[in-house]
């Protein structure tokens, strides 16, 4: 009897079935590369949707933004001649203005006038303590006369030694002597005389007059104090001649000329214009502000404009034909803040679109010198801060624009 070596067992149903292969464990070898792989899958696919939803996303409200029209403020660009006029703060000072002082020194025994006091020519503005003075002046008229007595004596002793010599009493050498003291003490006298105008002159420097007419604008000194001699008392104005005194930065220098007339507005009354001209323009900086003093000449106002007012000087630049734009046109993106930037309209589709521009001068009326643009076209002058490139903006329907003349802007909205 053979009995064959049977190794697999026999399933129900008398049916001979090979039993099925056990699944082995995976290694952790191939269950990490198996991880990994999957958040690799993972990341890339999300790296590439995200940058389709964000697009998809701004493109959303890219299209949202331009589909919405405001109305705005337009501006059609002339091609005119631009007078540029440069504007300079200054100070209303007096012409000639001098600092009055003692020729001697002392102590102040009184002030006579103050601040903003108007004078007279001579009149008396301070005082000194004379006494020392009028000493120098007594002691000095006592020696003169000294002097002049023991003038006299010799001079008559001499014409009797005259006479004795002419007898042939005295000898010559004799006569001489009493000459030459005659002669010693006339120069004597005459030089205690020129001491004594002296110092009757320092008697008189102890009081300090006007010179002119005029108003005090500064004291240096108040009573009891103790002065030197040329030491500044009072600051004298004249009021005869005014000038503004302005200061202009090197690279403004060029256009400004001597004897140029320029027009002058005082702060306290803007509405009026006086004439002035050109003085004085200094030859070198302040080195401090790097600026020149220029002193303008008033024509007209001497009486309205008083010492120390503010007034703006405005001088007319050269003349050139260029464009000219309300400033309030021009701004700057945030992404570039040195690009100065405008919106011009396309009137066929009333969209905007941005232009950068290149500044110029500063002009009357709020407005502004550019270079970079066209005459004709049509530009936003208020609201620019609000729009974006492809921007919708409500313009007139029908054709043709109004022209946009002196300035003046318009505000142009869809009809209803």
């Amino acid at each position: 009897m053979i009995i064959s070596n049977i190794t697999e067992p026999f399933t129900e149903g008398g049916s001979n079935m090979p039993k099925p292969k056990t699944p082995m464990m995976p290694s952790s070898r191939d269950w990490l590369h198996s991880r990994f792989t999957i958040k690799l899958r993972a990341r890339l696919l999300a790296g590439f949707l995200l940058p389709l939803m964000i697009s998809a996303g701004c493109s959303d409200q890219d299209k949202q933004t331009q589909a919405v029209s405001r109305p705005v403020k337009v501006f059609r660009i002339e091609d005119t001649a631009t007078v540029g006029v440069m504007s300079f703060a200054g100070e209303v000072r007096a012409r000639i203005e001098t600092p009055l002082s003692f020729r001697v020194g002392g102590k102040l025994l009184e002030r006579k006038v103050d601040v903003g006091d108007p004078v007279r020519k001579g009149q008396l503005l301070a005082m000194l303590d004379g006494n020392d003075y009028r000493l120098a002046v007594q002691g000095l008229k006592a020696q003169l006369a000294s002097a002049q007595a023991d003038s006299h004596f010799l001079r008559d002793d001499l014409v009797r030694y005259r006479e004795l010599l002419a007898q042939q009493v005295i000898s010559p050498p004799e006569f001489e002597r009493h000459e030459t003291a005659y002669t010693t003490a006339r120069e004597r006298t005459a030089a205690l005389e020129a001491q004594l105008g002296q110092a009757l002159n320092q008697l008189t420097y102890t009081e300090l007059h006007a010179a002119r007419d005029g108003v005090v604008t500064a004291l240096a000194v108040e009573s009891g104090q103790v002065l030197a001699a040329g030491q500044a008392v009072v600051t004298l104005a004249q009021l005869d001649e005014k000038e503004i005194h302005f200061d202009v930065p090197e690279h403004r220098l060029p256009e400004i000329k001597r004897q140029q007339d320029v027009n002058v507005a005082l702060w306290a009354d803007d509405n009026r214009r006086f004439k002035a001209r050109i003085r004085e323009i200094a030859s070198s900086a302040d080195p401090a502000s790097r600026t020149y003093r220029v002193k303008a000449t008033l024509l007209e106002g001497i009486d309205v404009a008083q010492l120390g007012m503010t007034a703006t000087v405005h001088i007319a630049a050269n003349t050139a034909s260029g464009i000219a734009i309300p400033l309030s046109a021009v701004y700057t993106p945030q992404n570039q803040p040195d690009h100065p930037t405008v919106w011009l309209v396309d009137e066929q589709a009333a969209t905007v679109k941005s232009m950068p521009v290149r500044l110029g001068e500063t002009l009357d009326g709020e407005r502004i010198a550019v270079e970079g643009l066209a005459a004709g076209q049509l530009l936003v002058s208020a609201g620019v801060q609000r729009l974006a490139e492809g921007q919708a903006v409500r313009l007139p329907e029908e054709p043709g624009l109004p022209k946009n003349r002196g300035g003046q802007e318009h505000l142009y909205k869809a009809k209803p």
